[in-house]
């Protein structure tokens, strides 16, 4: 009896250390400009709620270019992520992409599932699945990945880098650096582009950016509400 109440002690406290809670910055608010050429052409805002044993991230993407003032692409998204006990059990969004391609993403865990509808339709997915979203570093730890932007699972590949000191708002960070590549989707109008990622101190996420595949310019997407405190 006693060897069993051991037994059942060390699995509960194993599994505890195996359920990582996501980061939630102080201000339960996390604030990023998207820059290209040096400009800023729009942001990322991500709000933290909790409520009870949930946590609700909420997040809104907006991109607005213009060339010689003349208006060159839009995105914009807006989701909402739900978390239970520090698992992912429910998911909606809407991707506008401005090129007549616009999708309403809902996904939620069943008993066996999680099932998603998206831009390939209705998906049944690992239950334990993860949204790709950059604020969670566990992200990096996945083989397969639910695409928030068009509701579909991507395999990814990441490798880790040498730690790069980088620099926001005055303010030098040391940075865990890393490089994340993705499938692709036969409906996608050109590859996943290939990321780089910086996560700072409490492995909150400090930058990330790509290549624009269409005109090969770099498009960076960094924490714009750093401070000296």
């Amino acid at each position: 009896m006693k060897n069993n109440i051991f037994l059942l002690v060390t699995i509960i406290l194993l599994f505890s250390f195996m359920a990582k809670s996501i980061t939630v910055p102080k201000d339960n608010k996390a604030s990023f400009d998207v820059i290209r050429k040096n400009k800023i052409i729009g942001s990322v805002e991500t709000v933290f709620t909790k409520d009870n044993k949930k946590l609700i991230l909420e997040t809104i993407v907006d991109i607005n270019l213009k060339i010689l003032f003349i208006p060159a692409y839009k995105f914009f998204q807006k989701t909402t992520e739900i978390w239970k006990n520090n698992e992912f059990i429910e998911f909606e969004g809407y991707t506008d992409f401005e090129e007549d391609r616009e999708y309403f993403i809902k996904g939620k865990d069943t008993e066996n599932n999680f099932v998603a509808t998206g831009m390939d339709g209705e998906i049944i997915t690992q239950l334990n699945i993860l949204p790709l979203n950059y604020w969670n570093k566990e992200i990096l730890r996945q083989e397969k990945i639910f695409d928030t932007q068009k509701g579909i699972v991507r395999d990814i590949s990441v490798k880790k880098l040498d730690n790069e000191k980088i620099i926001i708002n005055n303010i030098e960070i040391l940075a865990e650096k890393y490089i994340l590549n993705a499938s692709k989707n036969p409906k996608d109008l050109g590859p996943f582009p290939e990321y780089t990622i910086w996560y700072g101190k409490n492995d909150e996420l400090i930058k990330f950016q790509f290549k624009n595949p269409k005109d090969k310019k770099i498009i960076i997407t960094q924490r714009s509400d750093l401070s000296i405190k």
